[in-house]
This record gives C-alpha cells, structure tokens and sequence, in this order.
C-alpha cells in the first residue's frame, strides 16, 4: 500500500477486540500503516454434553422442525461435531435435509458446503435477526411452523420473540456460549491505553466485546472513565447488532461499513479515521 495514500492508519494507533482472528486483524492493521493492539475481549467455550443439540437429529429424523436457522459458521460446525459424537455424518446429513435451512449469510453456508448441503435461504447483508425476518416474510408463511435456531453466544432473544409473535414454535439451540478471556491483561492494557489518550481507534467485530469490555471496565470500577475517554477515539463497528449495542453504552460508532465484513471495516476505517481524528480534536 502507498505510504502516502490518504487511505492509510499510518502513525495511528488501533486496539482491536477480536478474539478467534485476532492475528488476522493485527495483519491488516499493519497493511493500512497502522500499530495494533490486541485486545482479545472473549472465548468461544462449547456446551459440554449438550443434551440441546443431541436431541436435535432425531426431532429431525421425525419431522419436528420444519424450519432450522443457523446463526454462524462456527456454531454449524461445531453442531457438527456434536453430533458426530453419537451419529454418523451420513446420518446428520439426511436428518438436515428433513428440514428447510435458513443460513445467516456465507459462513454458515461454507460449513455446511463442507458436509454437502446447501441451505434454502441464505439471508442477505447485513445479516441480522431482522434481514431474517423480513426474508421469511417475503417467502413463507411460518404461522404454526416449528423452527430451531442454532445460537451463537447468547439467545437471540428479539428474534425469538417475533417469530413467536408470527406464530411460530422455536426452539433455541445452544452449541457454544462466550465468556471473558482467561487472561484479561491485554484487555485492561488496551483499557489503560484509552483512558490515557494513547488509543486514536477501536474496532469491534462483534457486539459481545462492547459487553465484556465494559464488564472488565466496572470490575476495575473505570466504566464511566471510559465512556467518557471514547470521546477523543474513532470507534468502528462492524455492522447494525454490534452498533447498537455500542449504543447501550451511549457510545455511538463513527464507520460502520457498508459490508459488514473485518475487511470493510478496516478498509472504510482507514480511509476516513485523520479526517475523524482531526474533527474530535476542535475544541
């Protein structure tokens, strides 16, 4: 990339929360030009003997849900792999294709490529609970139909909510939840380094790093510090669920790139963050 490009982090430095790509984030951080700091914020912990999602292929096998919505890729694999503890992968294969499958954009859809499948509706960008929604209510009528949600981390409890309020019978099915990082020192440094000036920007990829970082920030009694020093910082949110949560904290994001993708947030991050930096420093 050209030193000179406006489009750069050059001389800017960048706390990312990221967690599983966290490596991946620091290298394109130092694409743009930019220094980063790594701030894992959680860790994806599987449901151990997960009696939710063993009972699944055989409510499959028997027509119980008519319907089965996957949240992510990793909670499809790893639903997967659940249940390849105790059936075969041919058997789960032809118990997925008893049900219509809803995938909440490309990644659930990769892994389930991986196991041959396809889904019968991949929700478009930007891929929340209420792109969801509007899809199934452009296609289907899901009045009395029985539905399975695979969740990710935490019940999504607004889309359980309006399907139930369309009629429907869902059942949520947890195959992983997200807990605080083993070692919170890096998250308390990046914490310090806000609070101190030394941040010019902070990216978050997923709306339960905004919870955890202010859950560590209570701990330590620096919350209400914190909110205040995101003032002087340029904050990138990923897309719309993550945004809003932001929002909750009374932070609100300055990009939120039109694909909510890692790489379009970093890329629309860089192309307008001294702009942004250089506004939040007028008196």
């Amino acid at each position: 990339m050209d030193a000179n490009s406006p489009d750069t982090l050059r001389g800017l430095t960048v706390i990312s929360f990221e967690s599983r790509r966290a490596k991946e984030m620091a290298e394109l951080i130092r694409r743009y030009g930019g220094e980063p700091i790594v701030a894992p914020s959680m860790r994806e912990v599987p449901l151990s003997e997960n009696r939710a999602a063993l009972e699944l292929l055989p409510q499959l096998e028997a027509g119980k849900f008519e319907w089965l919505i996957l949240m992510t890729g990793v909670g499809t694999r790893t639903l997967n792999a659940a249940l390849l503890t105790q059936y075969s992968q041919e058997r789960i294969v032809a118990a997925l294709q008893k049900t219509q499958i809803v995938t909440r954009g490309p990644k659930p859809v990769a892994a389930l490529k991986e196991i041959g499948l396809k889904p019968t509706i991949m929700v478009p960008e930007p891929n929340t609970w209420r792109e969801i929604l509007a899809t199934l209510d452009s296609t289907f009528d899901i009045r009395s139909k029985r539905v399975a949600i695979q969740e990710y981390g935490i019940s999504n409890k607004e889309l359980v909510a309006e399907l139930e309020n369309r009629g429907a019978t869902v059942v949520s099915i947890p195959v992983y939840r997200w807990a605080l990082p083993e070692d919170l020192t890096p998250l308390r440094q990046a914490i310090r380094k806000i609070l101190e000036g030394q941040a010019d920007v902070a990216l978050f990829t997923n709306a339960n790093q905004v919870d955890n970082l202010f859950r560590v920030a209570a701990d330590d009694k620096m919350d209400d510090s914190l909110r205040r020093a995101f003032k002087g910082v340029v904050i990138g949110s990923v897309g719309p669920v993550c945004t809003e949560v932001l929002e909750q904290f009374e932070l609100k994001p300055d990009i939120e790139p039109t694909h909510p993708k890692m790489g379009s947030l970093i890329a629309e991050v860089a192309a307008s963050a001294h702009r942004l930096l250089a506004a939040k420093s007028i008196p």
